[in-house]
């Protein structure tokens, strides 16, 4: 059985059919409800899980941010905020989670705390929103210059900051050559300055 996204899965018509959803833990609220997202949406699939025949090492290693795959029936959802929801028949744990070291808890956490960990980031709702709209403008502006057939390419990048201790390589200058040659002889070496045109 194939995959598929949860984005994917919040637009089908729920007619008991099986699925599989794959994705991260956000909330398991009573040993039942499972709040699911793959990152494909910042909307999360609720998975229902029937704690009375799921063992209970299972049930302990479903804790926020751990990896799961899930094999269910979709159907209409009664509660509130959804329209649909998936009955768990099959759950996988696919990636562990330890509950008190995961740093994206249940709650709402400040832009400074996120900046420490960027690479969790993203799956907060405020930065998955932020992404998305960066992603649809970066998309817009490639597209505008694709159709009037312009080239895409990346251009050397001359920074001042001295990256990984590259800056002794050479000296970026926008100085007259010639001009250097007279001042410091001695102390010129012709191949290691990357000379700058000036704009004027």
């Amino acid at each position: 059985m194939k995959r598929i996204r949860i984005k994917d899965v919040l637009k089908t018509s729920p007619a008991e059919q099986e699925i599989i959803v794959k994705g991260w833990v956000k909330t398991f609220r009573n040993n039942q409800f499972i709040a699911l997202n793959d990152g494909s949406t910042n909307n999360n699939l609720q998975v229902v899980v029937d704690f009375n025949n799921t063992p209970e090492e299972i049930l302990k290693r479903i804790t926020t941010g751990a990896c799961i795959s899930v094999v269910g029936k979709l159907i209409a959802s009664q509660g509130k905020g959804q329209t649909v929801e998936l009955v768990c028949n099959t759950l996988e744990i696919l990636g562990d989670s330890d509950a008190e070291k995961f740093p994206l808890q249940p709650k709402k956490h400040s832009l400074e705390f996120l900046r420490e960990i960027a690479h969790l980031r993203f799956r907060t709702n405020t930065f998955g929103a932020v992404f998305r709209v960066r992603n649809a403008l970066a998309f817009a502006v490639h597209k505008f210059f694709q159709e009037k057939e312009f080239i895409y390419l990346h251009t050397p990048i001359i920074s001042s900051n001295d990256a990984e201790g590259a800056g002794e390589t050479f000296h970026v200058t926008n100085f007259d050559i010639k001009i250097l040659r007279k001042q410091k002889p001695e102390k010129l070496i012709i191949s290691k300055i990357f000379l700058v045109s000036r704009l004027t």
